[in-house]
């Protein structure tokens, strides 16, 4: 699968801090997405009422396994992209050592 498989559609707006916030999430990690305003686009509105039962709920996010995630934390972001493998796994800490 290339890069551009996994690019994430990102359904958003620029008014919205959750979309903001996990733009800039996306933005840290260097995850792509395809960003579209739901604001500019009136078929991406639609789109997005399509997918969320007649509501306007952003971010919606849809993922190249056919999952999505409507308004996530930032930890469930983080959790979902590392189960698709967009994000590598947390690192262990190094042991602790007492310096005595």
């Amino acid at each position: 699968m290339t890069e551009q498989d996994k690019t994430v559609q990102f359904y958003g707006a620029m008014w919205c801090g959750d979309t903001r916030r996990a733009r800039g999430w996306f933005d840290q990690h260097q995850i792509p997405y395809r960003w579209i305003d739901i604001d500019e686009d009136a078929d991406a509105a639609e789109r997005v009422r399509e997918l969320n039962n007649g509501f306007r709920s952003i971010p919606t996010l849809l993922f190249h396994d056919g999952s999505r995630l409507v308004e996530p934390s930032t930890s469930r972001l983080e959790e979902h992209a590392r189960k698709l493998g967009l994000l590598s796994p947390p690192q262990p800490l190094p042991p602790v050592t007492s310096e005595e």
